[in-house]
C-alpha cells in the first residue's frame, strides 16, 4: 500500500557561491534576467489562456465558425495547430529563446495552466479578473536544472548548482526543520519537487518544496476533537471529558498591541530623524517594528496550532471539528478590532496544514 504524502514549502536565504566579485555580479544579473523573463512570460501565458477560454464569446459576428480548443490534426472541429498546453509554451519559448532556460518556462507554463483551470469558472462568470504578476515574482525550476546538493562543512552551508550557477544557503540559528529536511533530501529519505527562486531588495531566497510522508500516529477516526476559536481564548479544544484552553486574550493581544503602540510612536518621530540617502534612515525603526509584529503573530499562531494538534494526537483523535467557525468569522468581520488583531484566517491555515501532516481529518462546521 502506497504511503500518504504531502508537500511542504520552506523559505531559505541563499547567496552566490563565488569568490570573484565580477563573477558574482554576472551571476546575479543572470538570475535577475530570468526573473524578468518569467514575469513577462507569466503575463503572456494568462492572457493567451483567457482568450482561448473566452473565444466562444468573441464569435458573435458570424455563424458556423468552429471554436473547439483542440488540435486540428486530432479533431475535425479543432482550431489549434498543436495541443492546448503546447500553444502557450510555444508562445513564450519563441519569444524568450536563449534568454532563459526552457526548463523554467516549462515549469511556469504547467503551473499557470493548472491554476487557470481552477479559476476558469470564476472567469466565465465574471467573478474574477485575470491575474497580473509583479516584477519581483518567484520563478520556478525543476530538478533538471538542480544538481550537486551537498553539505559543505568548511562553509557550514548546503551548496548546490542552479543551471551551473553555484549557490549556498544561509540557515543561521535554524530553530525550524529546514536543516533536517535538506539532510533528508541528500540521504534520499525526502523527495525535492519543483521549487522557486525569489529575488527582492538585493537578497535571494530559495523556496524548496519537499514531498514528505504523513505521520503515522495510529489515530482513531471515531475519536472526535471539538475546537472553537473564541474571543476570550485563541483556541478551546474538547475531547470527551478533557478540555484545554490554549492561550488567553490578554497574553496574545498584550504584546501585539504594545508593538502597534511602538510603531505609532516611531511613525510620529520619523519626521525628526536625521535623513540618510532619502527616507531609508528615517523609516528604519518603522520597518523593524512592522517585521516584529508579523514575526510575533506568526510565532504565536504556530505555537497555538502545534499545541492543538499535539493534544489531539495525545488522545488519538482522528477527527477535528472547528465548531461555529462560520459564525465566529462573521462576528470578526463586524468588529474591526477583532478582525485587525485576532488573525483568524492565518490560524486556520496553520491548523489545516498541521492536521493534514498528522493524519487528522479537519471539518469546519
Amino acid at each position: 500500500m502506497a504511503k500518504s504524502t504531502m508537500k511542504l514549502t520552506r523559505k531559505i536565504q541563499i547567496g552566490i557561491d563565488l569568490t570573484a566579485s565580477e563573477q558574482r555580479k554576472q551571476a546575479m544579473e543572470t538570475l535577475y534576467r530570468w526573473q524578468n523573463r518569467c514575469y513577462r512570460a507569466a503575463n503572456l501565458i494568462v492572457s493567451h489562456l483567457y482568450v482561448q477560454e473566452m473565444i466562444r464569446e468573441f464569435f458573435y459576428l458570424s455563424e458556423g465558425i468552429k471554436y473547439k480548443l483542440a488540435d486540428e490534426k486530432k479533431d475535425a472541429d479543432g482550431i489549434l495547430q498543436r495541443s492546448r498546453m503546447n500553444t502557450t509554451y510555444r508562445v513564450i519559448s519563441d519569444r524568450f529563446k536563449g534568454e532563459i532556460p526552457t526548463n523554467i518556462l516549462s515549469c511556469l507554463n504547467n503551473a499557470l495552466i493548472s491554476s487557470f483551470k481552477k479559476d476558469s469558472m470564476g472567469y466565465w462568470k465574471g467573478e474574477r479578473s485575470v491575474k497580473n504578476f509583479r516584477k519581483d515574482m518567484a520563478f520556478p525550476f525543476g530538478l533538471e536544472g538542480f544538481s550537486g546538493l551537498i553539505y559543505n562543512a568548511d562553509k557550514k552551508a548546503f551548496c548546490f548548482r542552479l543551471f551551473g550557477i553555484p549557490l549556498k544557503t544561509y540557515l543561521g540559528k535554524d530553530f525550524t526543520d529546514k536543516r533536517r529536511l535538506l539532510e533528508q533530501v541528500i540521504s534520499g529519505e525526502v523527495k525535492l519537487c519543483t521549487s522557486h527562486i525569489k529575488l527582492k531588495n538585493g537578497k535571494m531566497f530559495w523556496l524548496p518544496v519537499f514531498e514528505i510522508e504523513k505521520e503515522d500516529n495510529n489515530l482513531k477516526i471515531e475519536v472526535v476533537a471539538e475546537a472553537s476559536l473564541s474571543l476570550e481564548y485563541p483556541l478551546v479544544v474538547k475531547i470527551g471529558k478533557e478540555t484545554l484552553n490554549i492561550g488567553t486574550k490578554e497574553e496574545f493581544l498584550y504584546r501585539r498591541l504594545a508593538i502597534q503602540a511602538s510603531l505609532k510612536r516611531a511613525r510620529v518621530g520619523a519626521d525628526y530623524c536625521r535623513s540618510d540617502k532619502g527616507n531609508r534612515r528615517k523609516l528604519k525603526a518603522t520597518e523593524k517594528l512592522n517585521k516584529a509584529e508579523s514575526n510575533y503573530v506568526n510565532y504565536r499562531l504556530h505555537l497555538y496550532s502545534r499545541i492543538l494538534i499535539d493534544f489531539c494526537v495525545e488522545h488519538q483523535a482522528g477527527t477535528l471539528i472547528l465548531v461555529d467557525q462560520h459564525k465566529k468569522t462573521e462576528i470578526a468581520k463586524e468588529e474591526e478590532f477583532v478582525l485587525r488583531n485576532w488573525s483568524y484566517h492565518n490560524l486556520m491555515i496553520k491548523i489545516k496544514y498541521k492536521a493534514d501532516m498528522a493524519g487528522i481529518e479537519l471539518i469546519t462546521a
